[in-house]
């Protein structure tokens, strides 16, 4: 292969990586504005989810942890922050599926 198609390569994909991330950065902020409106209730179920908000965040900052002091997350920078950030998408995603149902009326 050609060095100049080597070098488009790895520009691509950190490109991707790039777009990924701020897809994570927009995604994020929609389920902090859903959160947010939820929490303004003040009610026993906004209270509920403050501590689910931070019992995940802690449950995936550990298994991120956990991973790359196992190797998990791969051998090279690049693959490290795919992982990760398709790690933290993968939290963001459920979250806002699950933000986005109707609450159960009491």
């Amino acid at each position: 292969m050609p060095a100049r198609l080597r070098s488009m390569k790895k520009y691509a994909s950190w490109m991707t990586l790039a777009f990924d991330s701020w897809r994570l950065g927009v995604e994020s902020s929609a389920v902090i504005a859903m959160r947010m409106a939820r929490m303004a209730t003040g009610d026993a179920a906004a209270a509920a989810e403050a501590r689910l908000m931070v019992s995940e965040k802690i449950e995936v900052f550990a298994a991120l942890q956990l991973q790359a002091f196992t190797g998990g997350l791969g051998t090279t920078p690049e693959r490290q922050a795919r992982a990760t950030v398709a790690r933290y998408r993968r939290a963001v995603g459920r979250n806002r599926r699950r933000l986005a149902r109707p609450r159960k009326q009491a």
